[in-house]
């Protein structure tokens, strides 16, 4: 019948990469449309991980796909613990006042 390969988890990370690409491209007006950008693209990455860790029969892979994980859910939360304490001071998060910070 129909058998998923490693071609097909290539061509679905390359799609969502791409995805995130445009993502960053198109959305610069919002903090958290490029937050989700970023996202995908890890997430496509971590795809591609995974299949040719599967592909090879090496669990390394999978294993540094976990810890890439954990530590993109600990950037997003903490990037959004900053988003909402500079939305309660400024009322917005527009990339346009936020890039006029200087420090």
């Amino acid at each position: 019948m129909f058998e998923i390969g490693l071609q097909h988890y290539i061509v679905l990370s390359a799609l969502l990469f791409g995805l995130g690409i445009m993502g960053i491209i198109v959305g610069r007006k919002s903090v958290l449309s490029l937050l989700m950008a970023i996202e995908l693209m890890l997430l496509a990455v971590n795809i591609n991980m995974v299949a040719f860790s599967a592909s090879l029969h090496d669990l390394v892979g999978q294993v540094f796909t976990m810890f890439i994980l954990t530590v993109a859910a600990a950037e997003v939360a903490i990037g959004l613990a900053i988003l909402v304490v500079y939305y309660r001071q400024r009322g917005t998060i527009s990339i346009e006042d936020i890039s006029s910070l200087r420090g």
